[in-house]
């Protein structure tokens, strides 16, 4: 404290001390108060990919060239490629995944008309949170809202090439998965019932 002849000054240095039970309680009210809204926005969605991302298998795994080996015979390819694209199809996804991620990245056009039909229903959303969107005096559901941008979007997808990019994806991803189920040996991971019965046979 320092004093003058007319004027008060005064000095607090320190640290404010908060109970522990107060401070763990507003500090998790604090940080679980956004995730909660978020899993409450779209709960659907969040389990989905949830799911999906605990279904991964290691990507050293998927990719050990090692177990790649042609089938024998018919009957065990298309027991092989069921089991592959059942076992690896979190995998699989993320390929599919990837190679849209691909396409965005190489296609600017069509990464500006993605962003343009996102950015729209962002900004509708905005709108829904404050007042609702009333048209002749019936409320127009933020479901049917975002369903008009993604019609009205389609033009300007089918200018920027949109169809030729949907249909690389999916002939690449096809490829890509039904060559790696075709060639991977499934059963050097997971085993195979089958094998003890088909050596039994041979000897025979």
């Amino acid at each position: 404290m320092s004093g003058g002849s007319g004027d008060v000054e005064i000095e607090i240095a320190g640290e404010l001390d908060i109970p522990e039970h107060l401070k763990d309680s507003s500090t998790k009210g604090f940080m679980m108060q956004l995730p909660t809204h978020l899993h409450l926005a779209s709960p659907a969605a969040r389990e989905w990919v949830s799911r999906r991302r605990e279904n991964v298998r290691p990507w050293l795994l998927f990719i050990n060239t090692h177990k790649f080996k042609a089938p024998p015979n018919l009957q065990r390819w298309s027991k092989r490629l069921a089991r592959n694209v059942e076992y690896f199809q979190s995998n699989y996804m993320f390929v599919f995944i990837g190679l849209i991620i691909y396409c965005l990245i190489t296609s600017p056009l069509l990464l500006l008309a993605v962003a343009a039909s996102l950015g729209a229903c962002y900004l509708l959303s905005l709108r829904n949170a404050e007042t609702k969107l009333v048209v002749g005096g019936i409320e127009i559901a933020p479901a049917h809202q975002y369903a008009a941008v993604g019609v009205l979007s389609l033009p300007l997808f089918y200018l920027v090439g949109a169809g030729a990019v949907l249909f690389w994806v999916l002939g690449a991803s096809l490829f890509i998965i039904c060559v790696h189920a075709s060639f991977y040996n499934i059963e050097s991971v997971v085993g195979s019932e089958e094998e003890p019965f088909d050596l039994q046979m041979e000897q025979v």
